[in-house]
């Protein structure tokens, strides 16, 4: 997403703004500026911005044209559903899903909402820097790619790099992340499906067969189908840009159709490079964190033009890692400042720096992720790892999903007459909808995919279940129970 960098100012917050996390600040009616309006373009154009990811292709590009479908299905039982219900939410209840799931279901479970948007990012950073990581051997050497070793340190290197510049408030953080969609998304994408194409045009066969038959996955029981969590993930967190539904002159015809508009170009972005990689590299060989660069380096080569492989692995990898440090600020601050406002957090974990920044979350977020780093260099593969990890981000992300929706609905029920900007229609089948798919993707992504070949069922599961409940569902149960009066903040956060 586009931003402007700012500089943080230290005032009391009244909630947490839905597009960044950042607190929205207690200032006086008479000296709020006005905010500009937008059009329904340029929303359209923030969302394709805020999902599109290149990492996400690798794992459904196994199943070539079947992919189309596990793409689409998602984006009209899952990704519909939110942008609609969180732009009734965000147009009636600022401060984010905090706030949303506090007024519509309690407090708890607004916390338990807030703290698996925190959560998540604590299996999605190790599973994106695995993508940095394999992305970058092929600028240094692209026999690392795939090594757990390799894979590991580069994780806890750009993790830790990555929040220190965060901590120190440092504006290029911004301009990197400004620049990070076009320059390593939509530019790159272009490229491979171009050279893609270009292939196929040249009487190439097509690793993947591209005919009717292969439409739908293959079906040999439910592992067959289990990447369509993958599908899920990737468009998780297109909610922020509810925010902005007040922003438009008319959002009850502009909204729908700047996210209609959205839909088809996140589906472009997504599909066509995945296709792409299809075509050129078998199944079997397919990486879930190399697989772009694979793609990359075979057609690349075929066409004469090897040398600007490394290239294309920086911009890949400079844009994986601005995403990373557009989140690493937001969701932390989230959880401060309503364990500040509520009592959830210890004073030790309330303490700021100079610039405002939450250190002390980021650091113990840090020690986490270094642990999970270091599994990287025992599990046998890294593609596997890396799924892994991702499923895990997936299950922590959609309770809070469930939680919004339920939410939505209660509001609608018990609030009917609260002004809202925009009134999403057929909010009850819509959240029906939205429930069932998000519970029906936690179900499957207790099932390894048909990729991972003979590993074990149940092992497999306990270790997703094991993930969800230590760092998904134990911490907010526990922080709810040991809260203390005398936590809650009086002031503004103490620099530490």
């Amino acid at each position: 997403m586009w931003i402007r960098w700012r500089p943080r100012p230290r005032v009391l917050a009244h909630g947490i703004d839905a597009v960044n996390g950042r607190p929205l600040l207690a200032q006086p009616a008479a000296h709020q500026p006005a905010r500009g309006l937008i059009s329904w373009t340029a929303l359209a154009l923030i969302t394709v911005g805020s999902v599109g990811n290149l990492g996400s292709a690798p794992p459904l590009s196994v199943l070539g044209l079947a992919s189309v479908f596990l793409y689409v299905l998602p984006a009209v039982v899952f990704l519909l559903p939110i942008t609609l219900v969180a732009a009734e939410l965000a147009s009636g209840w600022p401060g984010g899903v905090y706030n949303w799931v506090e007024k519509g279901i309690s407090p708890p479970m607004g916390l338990l909402a807030i703290w698996c948007e925190f959560a998540q990012t604590i299996f999605f950073y190790p599973a994106l820097l695995a993508y940095v990581a394999d992305t970058l051997a092929y600028v240094i050497d692209p026999r690392l790619a795939g090594n757990g070793v390799y894979t590991a340190i580069i994780i806890i290197v750009l993790f830790w790099g990555g929040m220190l510049v965060a901590t120190r408030g440092v504006p290029f953080m911004a301009h990197l992340a400004s620049g990070g969609t076009v320059i390593g998304t939509l530019i790159p994408g272009a490229i491979l499906t171009a050279l893609g194409a270009a292939y196929l045009l040249q009487g190439k066969h097509p690793a993947a067969p591209m005919t009717a038959h292969q439409l739908l996955p293959p079906w040999h029981g439910l592992a067959s189908i289990v990447l369509v969590v993958n599908s899920f993930f990737t468009y998780a967190g297109i909610e922020v840009n509810a925010v902005h539904v007040n922003d438009l002159r008319n959002p009850a015809r502009e909204y729908p159709r700047a996210i209609f508009v959205a839909m088809a170009l996140v589906l472009a972005v997504l599909i066509f490079p995945t296709l792409a990689i299809s075509w050129v590299i078998p199944a079997h060989q397919i990486s879930f964190t190399a697989g772009v660069m694979q793609a990359f380096d075979r057609l690349l080569s075929h066409f004469g033009v090897g040398f600007a492989v490394p290239l294309i692995a920086i911009a890949l990898a400079a844009a994986a890692f601005a995403g990373m440090l557009t989140w690493l600020d937001g969701p932390s601050e989230g959880l401060l400042r309503i364990g500040r406002e509520r009592g959830f957090l210890p004073p030790y974990f309330q303490k700021v720096n100079g610039h405002g920044i939450e250190v002390r979350i980021l650091g113990t977020q840090g020690v986490v992720i270094t642990l999970i780093a270091l599994l990287y260099a025992f599990i046998p593969s890294v593609s596997h790892a890396y799924w892994i990890f991702v499923t895990m981000a997936t299950q922590v992300y959609l309770i809070m999903y469930v939680l919004m929706f339920i939410a939505a609905r209660r509001l609608r029920r018990t609030q009917p007459h609260h002004p809202r900007g925009y009134r999403a229609p057929m909010l009850s089948l819509l959240c029906l909808l939205g429930v069932a798919s998000s519970v029906a993707a936690l179900v499957i992504g207790f099932i390894p995919p048909a990729q991972f070949g003979k590993s074990n069922p149940l092992t497999y599961a306990v270790l997703i279940l094991a993930g969800l409940l230590v760092i998904g569902i134990t911490p907010p149960l526990l922080m709810h129970w040991l809260r203390r009066p005398g936590w809650k903040a009086t002031g503004d956060t103490p620099a530490s």
